[in-house]
């Protein structure tokens, strides 16, 4: 079945998703991989603030490359998910519930998804140009110093994704 999901999301909008659903994504995502979630993990567990409110919030799993000519962003297409996997749980627990990356995620990362309600909505390998096509701002929000790498913040439209692992942690089985 096909989705709509605006971001921010509404809690409510998330129990309707099922695994090997399309969902559209539109509004605000911020992007983060391994270096943003390792900083995220440490200001958790050092108490220290977060630079953006993970209430209501998606996170995606990339790294852009330079933007050509009429683009916001190069190719932003997904990164592996499962090298963000040890600090995934942590960061559900923390409020994080919608994940949007590429592969399977390992057994204490399922559990998190369904013991906290969020979802793992996987982007299509190879469409990297698609999906920068779909990028309407990108900003910098936190740890500039990690170039490519920072923590951003996308506008998006129309960004298409399908729910691998749903709000109860069923995962979706080819």
């Amino acid at each position: 079945m096909r989705r709509k999901l605006d971001l921010p999301y509404v809690e409510d909008d998330l129990l309707a998703i099922e695994p090997g659903d399309e969902v559209i994504l539109s509004g605000t995502l911020y992007v983060g991989r391994d270096q943003v979630h390792k900083r995220l993990f440490d200001a958790i567990n050092e108490g220290r603030p977060l630079p953006f409110d993970f209430q209501g919030n998606a996170i995606y799993y990339m790294g852009p490359s330079p933007a050509p000519d009429g683009f916001v962003l190069g190719a932003a297409g997904p990164t592996t998910s499962m090298r963000m996997d040890p600090f995934t749980p942590l960061l559900a627990d923390h409020g994080l519930k919608v994940i949007v990356g590429k592969g399977p995620r390992t057994k204490p990362v399922v559990e998190a998804i369904a013991r906290t309600g969020g979802l793992y909505l996987q982007a299509y390998g190879g469409c990297g140009a698609l999906y920068s096509s779909r990028i309407l701002q990108a900003e910098t929000v936190a740890y500039p110093e990690l170039g490519p790498e920072a923590l951003l913040r996308l506008t998006i439209h129309d960004f298409p994704v399908f729910c691998l692992i749903d709000s109860r942690g069923q995962e979706y089985i080819r």
